[in-house]
């Protein structure tokens, strides 16, 4: 039986009846589909803290955190303007807050997390506990968690935020709830939590309040960096990465966040790594010292609270003018679950 050839068209003629049906034919579009290899549409992006400040600083001047509920200004990727993205999945923004704000009690599904930048005296109440933030703590929010945060130090008060926004809005599965008053009434004692979960000793009966995520809600910048010196201290870095150790939930040794990975690498002095990549897009956002990041086609130097973006599947490595700290978070847990995640060594 012989098949027949037809016309570009007699093809196209099909193509307007299947339209017409909602139909459409898969061999035109099939290797768009299902390309040889990850090919992501965030593209590299660098922002620098140095230029970011005085416009979040402005920003402090023209509304107050209540008017603005969050005074965040948003991280976009230049490849998605006007969407909320700093990677394909990971939303990003630096928050402000003044001495003697409230950002207003609210809850929602999107997870977030916390990196904080700069100033003393912030807080952010979470489930009832309140939590102060101090540079270089990561502080989580879990999913559906009350939280409002304050300041009540002389200084403003700045973080990185990262939510798993663009996961959440593809689900869709978003919601969100704000609170009867602007602070939710504190229950528990702070250090509550990492009292219970932070010491290396667990409640006979551990559970987390928050589901799948980490009923720890902060971890300290003091006991992240000095874990890293120490394991730095007790061998050679690994040639891919460095002195690299992830924040874990107590309770089964994970990561913290179902959605989102964090982690924090350790590059020495004078250290350079060989290159690597993964299918995750990273957010990155250098904590202490100068570091120099070759990603995909570009160099880009990064200086303290600096963020840059690490497309998925995009070839990275780092080398240190000094002992550097690089704090990351991906969607890495998320693609490890459903069974995606891949990485390559060169």
């Amino acid at each position: 039986m012989s098949t027949e050839t037809s016309t570009r068209e007699v093809r196209d003629e099909f193509y307007g009846r299947l339209k017409e049906q909602e139909l459409a034919p898969l061999w035109e579009v099939l290797k768009g589909l299902l390309p040889s290899e990850p090919k992501s549409k965030a593209g590299i992006h660098r922002w620098r803290y140095q230029d970011v400040r005085p416009l979040l600083m402005e920003s402090g001047r023209l509304l107050t955190a209540e008017e603005a509920e969050r005074r965040v200004l948003v991280l976009e990727n230049p490849a998605f303007r006007g969407m909320s993205r700093a990677t394909s999945t990971m939303y990003a923004g630096i928050q402000l807050i003044l001495p003697g704000e409230t950002a207003p009690a609210h809850r929602h599904t999107p997870s977030a997390l916390r990196f904080i930048l700069e100033g003393e005296g912030a807080f952010t109440a979470v489930g009832g506990e309140r939590t102060t933030m101090r540079r270089g703590d990561f502080v989580i929010t879990p999913s559906w968690a009350w939280h409002d945060h304050g300041a009540e130090g002389d200084t403003p008060c700045a973080w990185l935020d990262g939510l798993d926004l663009p996961l959440v809005q593809f689900f869709e599965a978003g919601f969100n709830e704000h609170y009867n008053d602007e602070r939710q009434s504190i229950s528990r004692p702070e250090g509550d939590s990492a009292a219970r979960y932070g010491s290396g000793m667990l409640p006979l009966k551990p559970e987390s309040r928050y589901g799948l995520t980490t009923p720890i809600f902060n971890y300290p910048w003091e006991r992240t960096r000095e874990a890293l010196a120490g394991a730095a201290a007790g061998g050679a870095p690994d040639p891919h990465e460095a002195v690299s150790l992830r924040y874990a939930n107590p309770l089964d040794g994970g990561w913290a966040m179902p959605t989102m990975s964090a982690w924090m690498m350790h590059v020495p002095a004078g250290f350079e790594t060989a290159r690597m990549r993964s299918t995750d897009g990273i957010v990155m956002c250098l904590a202490e010292g100068a570091l120099t990041a070759e990603i995909g086609d570009q160099t880009i130097d990064l200086d303290e609270s600096d963020v840059a973006i690490a497309p998925g599947w995009t070839w990275r490595r780092f080398r240190a003018a000094k002992d550097s700290f690089l704090f990351c978070f991906s969607d890495r847990v998320a693609q490890e679950k459903l069974g995606l995640w891949r990485e390559e060594k060169g």
